[in-house]
């Protein structure tokens, strides 16, 4: 183990053992309150954060299909918020000299707000219904030098999910001649600050079969700027969030969280 990868496995070690200590006292404040107190919140775009020259981590809010609210109620775009994202700014924080906000951003494809930030992330596009502002928007922030991550899907029949189709369709109202490229170990996201060697090492979440690495190219030309990075057939993120709390092996949180690093620095630096 690195330098580096023990001082991950350090913090997500102490984030265990303060959610350890903290976990009753949620318990008991009243789970269910809080999480409908949360939803109404959630449904607004976050306030906007004054230009200071950090890094903000923004997560993109979307119409959810009827099938989406499966987790706790909750709009899939949300699953995660915002415990996952904070888990990697502190980490973002740590091994790299990237003067992140501890505080991150949800805002809307339709907000213009979208364009004061380079990096953008979505997840569980599986239920993303996609209005036709937002795909304009979309296209124009990807013109203007924009990154996309995007994380989390399942498949097809799960809980009346569209899988792969729905963000494909979805992605012919932004981009229609868009092609999507399968992404391998050579490609400079997987080396530009960690040194990924193989794609086998990454874990997968809930659905069958290996995670696949996705990528849409301007132009359409692997040899040009990638423009959206696609986690695709995994939850990357899902490893963010419960790095604290004992859920998932320790050597493949650090692996998400390397991909995640990878990913921010390729996105402020292309």
């Amino acid at each position: 183990m690195t330098r580096v990868e023990a001082s991950i496995a350090a913090k997500v070690r102490t984030t265990a053992r303060v959610a350890a200590v903290v976990v009753f006292a949620v318990l008991v404040a009243g789970v269910v309150f809080a999480q409908r107190a949360w939803l109404a919140e959630s449904a607004r775009s976050s306030a906007a954060m004054p230009y200071d020259g950090r890094f903000a981590f923004v997560r993109l809010m979307y119409r959810t299909l009827p099938g989406g609210y499966w987790y706790r109620g909750q709009p899939a775009w949300s699953h995660g918020y915002p415990t996952a994202e904070k888990n990697l700014m502190q980490i973002l924080r740590s091994v790299t000299n990237i003067n992140a906000h501890e505080e991150t951003k949800t805002l809307s494809l339709e907000d213009p707000d979208i364009f004061e930030y380079p990096v953008l992330y979505i997840i569980e596009v599986s239920w993303w219904s996609i209005t036709d502002k937002e795909a304009r928007n979309l296209r124009a922030f990807l013109d203007k030098g924009g990154f996309v991550i995007v994380d989390d899907f399942k498949t097809s029949e799960w809980r009346g999910g569209r899988g792969w189709d729905q963000f494909a369709d979805n992605m012919r109202h932004v981009l229609p001649d868009a092609r999507f490229v399968d992404l391998d170990v050579s490609h400079p996201i997987f080396h530009v600050f960690f040194s990924i060697k193989s794609l086998e090492v990454f874990p997968q979440a809930y659905n069958s079969g290996r995670p696949i690495f996705r990528g849409v190219f301007e132009d359409n030309d692997p040899r040009k700027r990638l423009q959206m990075f696609i986690c695709y057939n995994t939850d990357i993120s899902q490893y963010w969030e419960w790095s604290g709390l004992g859920f998932r092996p320790i050597d493949d949180t650090n692996e998400a969280y390397k991909l995640g690093v990878n990913a921010i620095v390729y996105g402020l630096t292309h």
